[in-house]
């Protein structure tokens, strides 16, 4: 997110967002201990195709593809009350993010991560599923667009890991609802 608390500007751009060897290898290190990734509906089409555009394209970056491979093997899950079918490989369909959430986490395996943020992510915070929140903010204040968080009530928050990068960015990983 930006520095002002955007994940997009005002105009849904990403052009601000920069990731570099520090952020892959962060990001790769954190996946290790993912299972699942959990998306919304806004989401899902954009970052599938996206995604699956990466694995047969020659010039990719080589940190995107190897995230493009992680990522066709890996399940997902979509949450939306509309959509009818998803047409990537390992992924579903779901309908209520409260009970599936809640039941998925009772379940063995690893993590979940929500990629995207904005009314999914907010949502599921504000249900109480969000066991801890990892945040890499960008060295940028874009001054206005969409916010990481909305409608959210005031959460505690217990920092757990605050690491600078070269890049200027700074990661921060907090638990939600320590007591």
């Amino acid at each position: 997110m930006s520095l002002d608390g955007y994940i997009a500007g005002p105009n849904g751009e990403g052009d601000w967002l920069t990731a570099g060897e520090e952020v892959w290898k962060h990001m790769f290190n954190h996946l290790e201990d993912v299972d699942t990734v959990v998306v919304g509906r806004n989401m899902y089409p954009e970052y599938a195709d996206y995604w699956r555009s990466v694995l047969t394209d020659p010039n990719a970056d080589p940190n995107e593809r190897k995230y493009a491979q992680w990522a066709e093997r890996t399940p997902h899950i979509v949450f939306s009350k509309t959509l009818q079918s998803a047409d990537w490989a390992n992924t579903r369909i779901a309908r209520e993010p409260s009970t599936e959430v809640a039941s998925l986490k009772q379940q063995p395996g690893k993590h979940m991560v929500v990629w995207g943020a904005g009314e999914f992510a907010s949502a599921l915070l504000r249900m109480g599923l969000v066991d801890e929140l990892r945040i890499t903010v960008a060295p940028v204040l874009l001054g206005g667009g969409l916010s990481l968080f909305q409608k959210i009530e005031r959460t505690k928050l217990v920092p757990i890991d605050v690491r600078p990068l070269a890049n200027g960015a700074v990661i921060l990983r907090y638990v939600v609802n320590a007591t």
